[in-house]
């Protein structure tokens, strides 16, 4: 994979780019695409976004959105956006396997393919790219590539709050040990250009409906199960809860954080049947790496202190495996 800066020539003339994000986008995968769709399209190129799923309603201000292509509802326009493209940008995922059905569309593509990524272990089938595990976020990795490329110029008020709004999600509000300089020179400039933070925030975290902070007190309340012995929380979410709070894309975001406030817990995991499989997020503290947990038991990954899985099993039986292989780490966890 040759460095992203190479790129350059690439650029120097009009192209037909797709830019594409994991399944089930988060902030940062949709902030660092949409901020890569403005510059490229400042730059003068026909640029499409397609996300492989919805999105959370929550991300639904950032500016794009409304020209994002959604694979699952608009397959047909997806496709089309597909045919004869020059450049496919990959951002915020490793592997084409996390872009769901969309996947077998990406593959197939003969055309030049970059990953803009701060995942472990990426796919080597990419002809360009960046692949920086230290990097908190890959809206920052879109930052600094703008900046090598000399287009800082370009970084507008609609490119600023997507890479904000990227980079303030994926670094906990600026807490996790990700944050790095790096990222506080980053929002710095932005600041310095005329962004306005507040409205970010207030956007991102204040913008749910009752039920799913009702949910949130009944998952604390009823869900949680503290297993002191291994320094670990765990949450099941059945199925019925889902329907019972009637809950939407993203509406389970950040749960898992909640139990990494308990002192001496030095993991937290969020198990939710998601009827067609059960979905699992880990999160921990300190010395404990989640991402190989993840990819050992629950065909998963992701980073150090903050990864996933899925499972194919019930969650009883996801539920039996997840308690199984704390008894197998219980050295690790102390």
């Amino acid at each position: 994979m040759k460095p992203i800066e190479d790129i350059r020539p690439l650029l120097d003339s009009p192209k037909k780019v797709i830019i594409t994000m994991h399944q089930k986008p988060d902030a940062d995968a949709m902030g660092s695409s949409l901020a890569l769709f403005h510059y490229l399209r400042r730059l003068g190129h026909t640029v499409s976004v397609i996300s492989p799923t919805n999105f959370p309603d929550f991300l639904k201000w950032m500016p794009g959105c409304d020209e994002v292509i959604d694979f699952e509802s608009m397959q047909d326009k997806a496709v089309t956006a597909l045919e004869k493209v020059d450049l496919l940008f990959c951002l915020d995922f490793n592997t084409i396997s996390r872009t769901k059905h969309l996947a077998p569309y990406l593959e197939a593509l003969q055309c030049i393919k970059i990953l803009v990524d701060h995942h472990l272990e990426p796919q080597p089938n990419f002809d360009y790219g960046v692949s920086d595990t230290s990097a908190s976020a890959t809206a920052l990795l879109i930052y600094e590539m703008i900046v090598k490329l000399g287009d800082e110029q370009y970084i507008d008020d609609a490119i600023a709050q997507c890479l904000y709004a990227g980079t303030v999600t994926d670094t906990g509000s600026f807490r996790f040990a990700s944050t790095s300089s790096r990222v506080h020179r980053m929002v710095a400039d932005l600041m310095d250009r005329g962004l306005k933070h507040e409205p970010i925030h207030q956007a991102i975290y204040d913008n749910f409906l009752e039920n799913r902070l009702r949910f949130l007190g009944h998952s604390l309340l009823y869900r949680m199960e503290v297993f002191y012995e291994y320094n670990t929380v765990m949450m099941a979410i059945p199925y019925a809860d889902l329907k019972k709070f009637d809950l939407q894309t993203g509406d389970t975001e950040g749960l898992v954080n909640f139990p990494l406030q308990i002192q001496g817990i030095k993991m937290a995991a969020l198990i939710i049947d998601r009827h067609q499989e059960v979905k699992l997020s880990f999160r921990s503290k300190g010395g404990f790496d989640v991402n190989t947990f993840g990819r050992k038991y629950f065909d998963g990954g992701g980073h150090f202190n903050a990864a996933g899985g899925r499972s194919t099993d019930s969650l009883e039986r996801t539920v039996e495996r997840f308690i199984q292989a704390l008894e197998e780490n219980e050295e690790k966890l102390r």
